[in-house]
């Protein structure tokens, strides 16, 4: 496998993009990890080999064997897949613990995998959804719809503030709770005309965890 580090800092630098913008365009929650990779103290994970060549609109095949014939690397490492991504608009964080402020602008794009079946994404901050293998950091994929099945995953408004939890909704009771997935956080409950104050954004279908 050719020198991953050198070429990924060698075509970075060829397009002027920072290591900040390349780790957005990856999934990476910072700078950091890319300066290991390129300085070779972290591995390229096979996975994220087409990531990585379609945020720098290069071939997998520079990352494996140096060449930029598709044909001729998936013959040489068939374990290695081919992988359609499209843009994801990142919109911000998302609360997984106390709610925090909710924005809606969108900050950026991500590029994932094109069969998410997702219409934006958001940043997981906080600890209340490590239960689900959901932590600070992450990126969540998050289908829109107005309402979830009970104990699916979902990102809620509450009045204006976001936050990231199991849903369970009981109409005939007029109750709302929201459950997180750490015994260390208690659920949030709400009923009669708090449930004028909430708005469900969608479902959480699928996240990306940074190294």
């Amino acid at each position: 496998m050719a020198d991953i580090g050198y070429l990924i800092k060698k075509r970075r630098e060829e397009l002027g993009m920072t290591q900040d913008e390349l780790a957005e365009r990856t999934g990476y929650k910072s700078r950091s990890s890319i300066n290991k990779l390129e300085k070779g103290g972290n591995d390229l994970p096979r996975a994220k080999i087409g990531i990585f060549a379609r945020a720098l609109n290069i071939s997998p095949g520079y990352f494996v064997d140096g060449t930029d014939d598709v044909e001729t690397l998936q013959k040489n490492h068939p374990e290695i897949l081919p992988v359609n991504l499209r843009q994801f608009p990142l919109l911000g964080e998302i609360a997984c613990g106390e709610p925090i402020f909710a924005t809606e602008n969108r900050e950026n794009f991500v590029m994932a995998d094109s069969d998410i079946s997702a219409d934006f994404c958001l940043r997981a901050k906080g600890d209340s959804m490590i239960d689900a293998r959901i932590y600070d950091g992450d990126l969540v994929f998050i289908k829109k719809m107005p309402m979830v099945d009970n104990g699916e995953i979902a990102a809620v408004i509450i009045d204006d503030e976001a936050t990231l939890k199991k849903v369970y909704y009981y109409p005939e009771k007029g109750k709302l709770v929201l459950f997180p997935c750490n015994t260390a956080y208690e659920p949030f409950v709400y009923t009669g005309i708090e449930l004028n104050e909430i708005r469900i954004l969608g479902k959480a279908v699928c996240f990306m965890s940074s190294l």
